[in-house]
């Protein structure tokens, strides 16, 4: 069975950095897509920033231009750099890979910004 872990999460003052670390306990093939997702008390689960396996990548619209995901193939780990953090991108991060056969989801990693 494939265990996400994620890693790099913790508290930050606004307009610091974090950055976030995903790997898989094996290899995962034929992947689709490669993400994080947040979700913050009393809201609904969303998407921050996707690759997808034919090269598009998207960015919710309130991370473009302070978020960067990218990935390591080798190892199928998948990073997020985030940038200018602001109080409102506190939440539990969760990583996510989609492969053929299955969807993984890591258990989660807090992130905190401090006004």
């Amino acid at each position: 069975q494939v265990q996400l872990v994620e890693s790099g999460g913790g508290l930050v003052q606004a307009g610091g950095s974090l950055r976030l670390s995903c790997a898989a306990s094996r290899v995962i093939f034929s992947i689709n897509a490669m993400g994080w997702y947040r979700q913050a008390p009393g809201k609904q689960r969303e998407l921050v920033a996707r690759f997808f396996s034919d090269g598009r990548t998207t960015y919710a619209d309130s991370v473009k231009g302070r978020f960067t995901i990218s990935r390591e193939n080798a190892n199928n780990t998948v990073y997020l750099q985030m940038n200018s953090l602001k109080p409102e991108d506190t939440a539990i991060y969760y990583c996510r890979i989609s492969g053929s056969l299955a969807v993984y989801w890591g258990q989660g990693i807090q992130v905190t910004v401090s006004s």
